[in-house]
């Protein structure tokens, strides 16, 4: 067990936000530092899922006093980011007698990070959170920006909070541990956030790809690769913390992907929902005229060269994705709304918004080309 004076941190990415993000193999073996460093307190609770605490909870867990921290662990799953377990999270902290100097430690993928941080933000009216994302996904994605959520019946991350981590641990060496398919996963939003912002990592992104396919998370340029889509994440997160205007150019991809996750009832992982969501939505863009010709099958080059579906899953309904994309919490006045790119990287906005109202007869033409 590790307790000692702080000793000196790694080096943070240089992003334009208000909380470090370390990414660096080793990192894991430091989160005692970083957290006494970011969020000192008394008690440490660290949010897992039955998947990944077995893997590395022992060694953050090794870094705090045994008497003063507490794992706790849910089942692993899209279908446990609920408001019960929530409930059942919130229930455990209070039984082991968590008070306002508790820090949460978020150990996991996505859904660990969105539940666990939403815990954090409503906890006592808000605890101090450090991610530590396990997956690809959650590194480039869910851990960096301080959007919480569960999920209802109605839909995806329909109840949460903005809530910023202290500090994000990213530990590249940790994907090793991913099964390929996804660790893949993780690559649909590395793609995304070449299309959206920066044409030049969407080209760096797409000749490594054979690479990351062949060798995976050893791939050696894969560490700079994350980093990279951080930056870019980082970037737009800094200019609309809110979601009230840029930020909005994150959820390309997304109005359709939700929809399909919501339909096949989150047997999926989020990353393939959001590789078709792309795929259609890159078509969207071209058939409103808003991208040229050749952006949509470039969109799709991508995602099928890392390994991503294009199509959608057999026997899915179109009608019923539509009709799920006007719960999408991006809808207004019951329409659906969609964040379009106008050419890799670079998106389209209208009347100072990023997200487009587009008829629902062209989202389901649109949606028909894509049946397997």
């Amino acid at each position: 067990m590790s307790t000692g004076s702080l000793s000196p941190l790694p080096a943070a990415l240089s992003l334009p936000l208000d909380y470090p993000v370390y990414c660096e193999a080793g990192a894991l073996a430091r989160v005692g530092d970083i957290v006494r460093h970011a969020a000192p307190s008394h008690r440490v609770a660290i949010i897992s899922d039955a998947v990944v605490a077995p893997l590395h909870a022992p060694a953050v867990l090794a870094q705090f006093p045994t008497e003063r921290t507490q794992l706790f662990t849910m089942p692993a799953g899209e279908q446990e980011k609920t408001r019960e377990r929530w409930a059942h999270l919130t229930d455990a902290l209070v039984a082991w007698g968590a008070g306002r100097d508790t820090t949460i430690i978020a150990l996991g993928g996505g859904v660990v990070g969105d539940l666990a941080g939403f815990v954090a933000a409503t906890y006592m009216r808000g605890l101090p959170v450090v991610q530590i994302p396990t997956t690809l996904l959650a590194m480039v994605d869910a851990s960096v920006g301080g959007k919480t959520a569960v999920d209802t019946p109605a839909g995806k991350n329909l109840v949460g909070a903005f809530h910023n981590p202290a500090a994000v641990i990213m530990d590249p060496a940790v994907l090793a541990t991913l099964p390929p398919a996804v660790l893949r996963s993780g690559l649909a939003e590395m793609l995304k956030h070449g299309i959206i912002a920066d044409g030049s990592y969407f080209d760096t992104l797409w000749r490594a790809l054979p690479v990351i396919m062949t060798e995976g998370a050893a791939a050696p340029m894969f560490a700079s690769l994350i980093a990279g889509s951080v930056r870019i994440k980082a970037d737009v997160v800094a200019e609309d913390s809110r979601e009230g205007g840029l930020r909005q150019i994150l959820n390309f991809g997304h109005t359709i992907a939700h929809a399909i996750e919501k339909v096949q009832r989150y047997d999926m992982l989020h990353g393939d929902a959001v590789a078709m969501g792309m795929v259609t939505e890159a078509r969207l863009a071209e058939r409103i005229g808003v991208a040229p010709t050749g952006l949509a099958r470039a969109v799709r080059d991508a995602v099928a060269r890392a390994g991503l579906p294009v199509m959608l899953p057999a026997g899915v309904r179109v009608d019923a994705v539509v009709a799920e994309t006007h719960g999408d919490k991006k809808a207004r006045g019951g329409a659906a709304r969609y964040a379009l790119p106008r050419s890799l990287g670079a998106m389209a906005a209208a009347e100072g918004r990023w997200a487009l109202p587009i008829d629902d007869a062209v989202v389901l033409a649109a949606l028909l080309e894509q049946l397997p």
